[in-house]
């Protein structure tokens, strides 16, 4: 464990089960300078997420929090009936509220060990081309995972309003992510941060294939190098590695499967860098 101050990071909370609840509880900062980043899924309502930002919060210096899909979901059970965009600017206001970085605030450059870099956090969600091969169009590749049995709960859950697709919202946002990041201190590298992996061969663990087509778009497979990261923080697969693409460590940082079945048991160091078993 480093004496200074650490970078760290995790993803796919999914507070409202209480197994998870004890987990984030033993989140907690090595020192007064450690910062979190948050990598989407903290919850599924308002105040779920409210509970865990809020604690986490008070205990790091700073927390970066790039949003998930179960955020942006306006379940059933949530008395906030706030739907796609608005329901994202919500979120942002609370994260405001709390002291949280999000996706719309000028990017906090971290001056730790292996510093200084811009951590970004981004926020772009998918638009079903991480899709199988031979299968040319969304339409066709989502046929063929509700055949096989593959659905998410996004498609009745994670309404784009007032876009009229979630492939549409993807696009404006993956448009001013770009604009987001080209202003940007050039002279700094990035730490890019995401819930949905930026590139299309991180999902080929995923089983049926199919998965994937809802963890990303193709338009960010080249951001690590376009953008000068050292490392592209994400989570949504629920399989804790670390992989590298032309030179880049890609660090997937789940803690939970929604579940609550735990896959791995703490949050995960960026920087400084530290040895693997």
């Amino acid at each position: 464990m480093s004496d200074g101050p650490r970078l760290l990071a995790v993803s796919d909370l999914h507070a409202g089960h209480e197994a998870n609840r004890e987990v984030i509880r033993e989140l907690r900062p090595a020192s007064d300078g450690d910062w979190l980043i948050v990598a989407g899924d903290v919850g599924e309502t308002f105040a779920d997420i409210e509970w865990t930002l809020r604690l986490l919060s008070e205990r790091f210096a700073k927390v970066v929090w790039a949003p998930g899909d179960h955020e942006l979901r306006t379940p059933p059970s949530d008395p906030v009936r706030l739907r796609g965009e608005h329901r994202y600017r919500r979120l942002v206001e609370l994260c405001r509220g709390l002291g949280v970085v999000t996706p719309e605030d000028p990017y906090p450059v971290w001056r730790g060990p292996g510093g200084p870099l811009t951590v970004a956090p981004l926020f772009v969600l998918y638009d079903y081309t991480f899709r199988p091969p031979g299968l040319a169009t969304a339409e066709e590749a989502l046929a063929k995972a509700y055949d096989v049995g593959v659905v998410s709960a996004d498609d009745d859950l994670l309404h784009p309003d007032p876009h009229p697709t979630r492939e549409a919202w993807c696009d404006v946002r993956v448009t001013e992510t770009e604009q987001l990041l080209a202003t940007r201190d050039a002279a700094l590298p990035t730490i890019l941060v995401s819930h949905f992996p930026l590139v299309r061969d991180l999902t080929t663990i995923l089983r049926p294939p199919e998965s994937a087509l809802w963890c990303g778009t193709k338009r960010t497979a080249g951001w690590h190098r376009r953008f000068d990261a050292v490392a592209a923080v994400y989570g949504h697969l629920h399989v804790p590695r670390t992989t590298w693409y032309d030179g880049v460590r890609f660090e997937e940082v789940s803690l939970n499967h929604p579940n609550g079945q735990s896959a791995a048991g703490r949050s995960r160091q960026i920087l400084p860098v530290e040895a693997r078993r």
